[in-house]
């Protein structure tokens, strides 16, 4: 299957993948993946610049890294949780990806 034949295939184009993860060249690599299958991106090194920025006001989901200095990926999406927050969440543990 095609991946970017499933990006066309999202009815709103201004729905944006977030990517928290404080590996640069993963974090990049990432992004760059899914743009070129059309996809919307914003990429953030740690959860403090993801709930310092301006969000988008449009469907999103966010790719998680598992393992943050500080505060990790799994106590976030806690946190996320516990503040009623619905945001699809992919967990990225060690390089591999996990859904949730």
């Amino acid at each position: 299957m095609d991946i970017r034949s499933l990006a066309k295939a999202v009815p709103d184009a201004n729905a944006c993948v977030l990517v928290i993860d404080d590996d640069p060249g993963f974090r990049e690599s990432l992004g760059r993946l899914l743009r070129s299958a059309g996809l919307r991106t914003r990429l953030f090194a740690s959860i403090g610049d993801y709930l310092g920025s301006a969000l988008p006001d449009s469907p999103s989901c966010l790719v998680l890294d598992v393992r943050l200095p500080g505060r990790s990926g799994l106590d976030f999406q806690r946190d996320l949780a516990a503040a009623g927050v619905r945001l699809p969440i992919v967990f990225n543990q060690l390089g591999t990806a996990t859904f949730r």
